[in-house]
């Protein structure tokens, strides 16, 4: 079959196509025929070799990326017996997912409504199911509350915005550009910042009459971290859970007490989808959401397998405006 096997780590460029054999289920595992596959960070992180030190997710080479996926289960292994061969799934945080099809253990596969599209059960895995842990769990958040969504225009962004929304909060949100402030501003944000224009920090201490927001959702790192920390309100939390600016390598203690003895966390989204009834209880609400017109999904870009390259290229500039897939069949 067709996939994208890494044999180093790298820029971009190897992202390439070639003949793997086919994956066979072991026992507790249902082959998948993918139909669409998620391009996320995750697989920026793996392919670069940012997660080479992770026993979360462990990146041994050569390997078939990929964290997310939905299609039709092809054939199941030993003791599977919950899920048949042409039942429609969607799963995340399985690797392999840039391929004709992937071996995924069965308690991390999620049925697909009928009437939920293929494209749009990928994109509410992974990046779904993301933006319901920070707004459900890591932050549950209540009426009258308020948070900062870093990249309010992004896949996951969009998605937390509007559940944020849903549980009663202010939201506010930080952009690159009017295009993008737009985008925000039709999911639900309160507030938009034009990052490239105003100091959000400032901007949120001038909007918040210096208190800050209960809590900051920080998926950018690197060139945000000190700031959202001292965005946050006395004793809240800022949430980093990504580094499209560059890893985080290190926070003062000093400095979480100094901006108002703020809570500091570094979650992976595993640890909040640590079993099969943990999984389906996001994702069963995020269907639901979606079928009852709640939850808007938007497909940014959809690119050939063939063209994972340029996928990654496009997500690692700032370009996505909502979900990037790759279409395999």
């Amino acid at each position: 079959m067709k996939a994208i096997s890494i044999q180093e780590f790298g820029d971009p460029s190897v992202c390439v196509v070639r003949d793997v054999p086919s994956p066979q289920p072991d026992p507790g595992e249902a082959t998948v025929k993918i139909g669409y596959a998620g391009v996320n960070f995750i697989d920026v992180y793996m392919r670069n070799g940012t997660y080479a030190r992770s026993h979360t997710y462990r990146t041994p080479l050569p390997m078939v990326i990929g964290m997310e996926g939905a299609g039709v289960i092809d054939a199941v292994g030993e003791g599977v017996t919950d899920l048949k061969p042409g039942a429609r799934v969607a799963f995340c945080l399985s690797r392999g997912a840039y391929a004709d099809a992937v071996a995924v253990p069965a308690w991390k596969l999620v049925p697909v409504p009928d009437a939920v599209p293929f494209d749009i059960a990928a994109a509410l895995m992974l990046q779904g199911c993301t933006a319901h842990y920070l707004s459900h769990s890591a932050f549950p958040l209540k009426p009258g509350q308020s948070c900062l969504v870093h990249a309010g225009a992004g896949g996951v962004g969009q998605l937390l915005i509007q559940l944020a929304k849903k549980a009663g909060a202010t939201v506010f949100t930080t952009v690159s550009t009017e295009a993008k402030a737009e985008v925000a501003i039709k999911r639900g944000a309160d507030h938009c910042i034009l990052y490239r224009n105003e100091d959000f920090e400032q901007e949120i201490k001038r909007l918040t009459d210096g208190k800050g927001v209960h809590v900051v959702y920080d998926s950018v790192g690197k060139d945000t971290i000190m700031k959202s920390i001292r965005s946050v309100r006395r004793r809240g939390l800022c949430v980093l859970f990504g580094a499209s600016s560059g890893v985080v390598d290190a926070i003062e203690p000093l400095a979480l007490a100094e901006a108002g003895s703020v809570f500091f966390t570094r979650p992976h989204l595993a640890d909040y989808m640590a079993s099969a009834s943990e999984i389906r209880s996001r994702t069963d609400e995020l269907f639901r959401l979606y079928l009852d017109g709640e939850l808007q999904v938007t497909i940014d870009k959809k690119f050939a397998l063939t063209d994972a390259a340029q996928a990654h290229q496009f997500l690692e500039a700032g370009k996505t405006q909502g979900k990037l897939l790759l279409q395999v069949s």
